[in-house]
C-alpha cells in the first residue's frame, strides 16, 4: 500500500499528540496520560532528548495529523570491537491507523538511519503481551534473540 506518509523529527508542537499516542495505548501500561499536569514530564523528556546528539524522537505525519512516533537511540559499546548498536524505542501508531503500513514505514525509517550512523546492528524490545508486535517486527527481518529484564527503580 503506497501512503504520503512524512516522517520528521518531532517538534515542541507536536507533544500533545505524541502524548495522547501513549495515553491511548492500552497495552503499554507505562501509565501515560494526557492530564495537563503531567505535560511538564513530557516536556522535560522532550527538551532531553532533543539535546541528545545520540538521541531522536521522530513523528509520521498523514496529512497534517501526527499518526504515528518513534524514538531511536545510538550506542556504541566495547562488545564487538566497539561497534554501535541504533536501539528503536517506543514505536507507536494511532489505533484507527494501524494495518496501513505506518508501523513499517518507521521502522524502516530507523533501519536506514542505523545504516546512515555506521550502526552493525538494530535491536529493540517489545513489551511480551504484544504478540501482534512480535509478528510484525519479525516480518521486517528481526529476530528473537535475547531476554529482557527490567527492575524499576523509582
Amino acid at each position: 500500500m503506497t501512503i504520503d506518509l512524512e516522517i520528521r523529527e518531532a517538534e515542541r508542537g507536536d507533544l500533545p499528540a505524541i502524548i495522547n499516542l501513549f495515553a491511548n495505548d492500552r497495552l503499554g501500561g507505562h501509565g501515560d496520560t494526557a492530564e495537563p499536569e503531567a505535560f511538564g514530564d513530557y516536556l522535560a523528556a522532550f527538551e532531553e532528548i532533543s539535546r541528545s546528539p545520540h538521541q531522536t524522537l521522530y513523528v509520521a505525519h498523514l496529512g497534517s495529523e501526527v499518526v504515528g512516533t518513534f524514538q531511536i537511540a545510538l550506542l556504541t559499546s566495547l562488545p564487538g570491537r566497539g561497534s554501535s548498536s541504533l536501539m528503536i524505542e517506543a514505536v507507536q501508531t494511532r489505533e484507527d491507523m494501524r494495518g496501513r503500513g505506518i508501523g513499517e514505514h518507521m521502522v524502516r525509517h530507523a533501519i536506514a538511519e542505523a545504516r546512515a550512523r555506521g550502526a552493525a546492528k538494530v535491536q529493540l524490545t517489545s513489551n511480551a503481551v504484544r504478540v501482534d508486535a512480535h509478528r510484525f517486527y519479525e516480518r521486517l527481518g528481526f529476530e528473537r534473540s535475547h531476554l529482557g529484564f527490567k527492575m524499576r527503580v523509582k
